[in-house]
């Protein structure tokens, strides 16, 4: 609930975590907050999709290719910026330029249920345990497990959908799935395999999920509080700018393995139910090492960009929140 201020008080913004901003007026001891909506973040994330799925795409062919007894310089040459691009022409060359779109609709279904939930939920709980203080380093780990946890889960189906319909076009004809869309791919998942296939990689997809929820989120918030606090940043474009794309390298190499393992789990035609600490066992002794962190630059160009027009965007959607709560205040 938002508290009107006393009569002939100034008010000034204060943000102290990610999605909560504190009015504090002159006069001491006079708070109120205001939280934004729960959906902001799946909104920034959603968008950030448009720019980021191609890369996602090449990601998922190239970490679905299998190299037998490869090197370490053969995995260097798979995962490095020149074959990353060399496989989106050769992909809008004999696919066309919408197949770089490919998934689409599942990978937007798929935001706007696991980032909703993922920052929505994250959001929540840093207020519950920190209430308008800063929280600590403690608090924000925990927070963001947990809804990296509910957040994997409930993406998952989507998720399967969207890998798929990813991956279709580097399968033989004859192996392909050729959904029309997340809704076809869905319903044709529980027709043709059974609903159970829809939480396929469940485990791997929500330990990716907390991975990659720790290591965006509290690395993006703690280091945006280090540039405003230590070195005195203003609490801006620049510095947001900043705290995502270290916050996306943070995430892109901490995320890699379980990546590489969810994608190979969830593109499989039929999967042996093997753990996936064992298919990593399996791959560093067949594929090599290397392989685990395959298409890690394209996963990069692909998460960095995501991370950044996703925190720029979700800071801006508060701003304007807060800029128009103030002015139902006056």
């Amino acid at each position: 609930m938002l508290a009107a201020s006393r009569p002939g008080t100034i008010d000034t913004i204060t943000t102290t975590s990610t999605n909560i901003s504190t009015i504090t007026s002159l006069k001491p001891n006079q708070t109120t907050a205001i939280q934004s909506p729960f959906w902001f973040g799946g909104a920034a994330s959603c968008l950030a999709t448009f720019v980021s799925h191609p890369f996602d795409l090449t990601k998922v062919r190239l970490q679905t290719l299998k190299v037998e007894n490869s090197t370490a310089w053969s995995e260097f040459k798979l995962l490095s910026p020149s074959r990353m691009f060399k496989t989106m022409w050769t992909i809008s060359r004999t696919e066309g330029i919408t197949a770089l779109y490919s998934g689409l609709s599942a990978s937007l279904l798929r935001q706007g249920t696991y980032s909703t939930i993922r920052f929505g939920l994250y959001d929540q709980f840093k207020w519950s345990v920190a209430g308008d203080q800063k929280p600590t380093v403690r608090q924000l780990l925990f927070c963001s497990t947990m809804a990296g946890i509910l957040g994997g889960a409930f993406g998952n189906p989507s998720d399967v959908v969207n890998v798929r319909m990813q991956n279709d076009g580097q399968l033989p004809p004859n192996q392909r799935r050729n959904y029309k869309n997340v809704v076809d791919g869905m319903v044709r998942i529980c027709r043709e395999e059974g609903p159970r296939v829809l939480f396929r990689g469940l485990g791997s997809s929500t330990h990716r999920a907390v991975l990659i929820t720790v290591s965006q989120m509290t690395s993006y918030d703690m280091f945006k509080q280090t540039f405003v606090d230590r070195f005195h940043f203003h609490d801006g474009l620049m510095t947001h700018f900043a705290s995502s794309l270290l916050a996306g390298l943070v995430a892109t190499t901490v995320c890699s393995p379980l990546d590489v393992v969810k994608t190979r789990i969830m593109s499989a035609h039929l999967h042996d139910g093997r753990h996936p600490v064992k298919i990593m066992v399996h791959m560093i002794k067949t594929e090599g090492f290397g392989s685990l962190f395959r298409g890690w630059m394209p996963a990069f160009v692909r998460l960095g960009p995501h991370t950044i027009v996703t925190f720029i965007v979700l800071e801006q959607l508060k701003e304007w929140h807060k800029s128009y709560k103030l002015s139902q205040l006056n």
